[in-house]
């Protein structure tokens, strides 16, 4: 059994270059991926960057924005927003503390394929995937006042 420490007491500053109020810890990172905690104090800042990995960025307490090329939206507990690779994106805080869970996925090719545990996906068999461009999902209205700040 393997247990991985994370939270407080575990993280360091952490961050692309730019970044400020900023803590993590990396949780798991192999040639299959990166899984990391971020915790974000307030008026906290990831500065627009890329990367050549698919990123989840994954909210599980607090609120905060997001951005994925131009688009920004606020971002919530409970929810996750997809950061396509060589997209740039960010994320940041205002008035209340946000952490997540990113897990960081790198492009996997033709090599890494199990032989029997993949099938072909696509519009026609034996087409392979072509590369997809994420976007923020359009919020359900919730009849949300901005003056009340940031969402928790």
């Amino acid at each position: 059994m393997q247990i991985a420490r994370f939270g407080v007491g575990n993280r360091r500053d952490e961050g692309p270059r730019g970044s400020r109020g900023l803590q993590g810890q990396v949780i798991h990172s192999d040639s299959n991926g990166v899984i990391s905690e971020l915790a974000f104090g307030r008026r906290a800042l990831i500065e627009p960057h890329s990367n050549p990995n698919t990123t989840w960025f994954v909210v599980i307490e607090g609120g905060g924005f997001v951005q994925v090329g131009e688009e920004q939206a606020r971002i919530a507990a409970g929810e996750a927003v997809l950061w396509p690779a060589d997209i740039p994106h960010a994320a940041w805080t205002d008035q209340s503390p946000m952490r997540a869970i990113v897990v960081e996925l790198p492009e996997i090719g033709e090599s890494r394929v199990l032989e029997g545990t993949a099938r072909a996906i696509g519009p026609g068999e034996g087409t392979p995937p072509q590369r997809a461009y994420g976007h923020l999902v359009e919020r359900p209205a919730s009849g949300y006042d901005v003056a009340e700040g940031e969402p928790f």
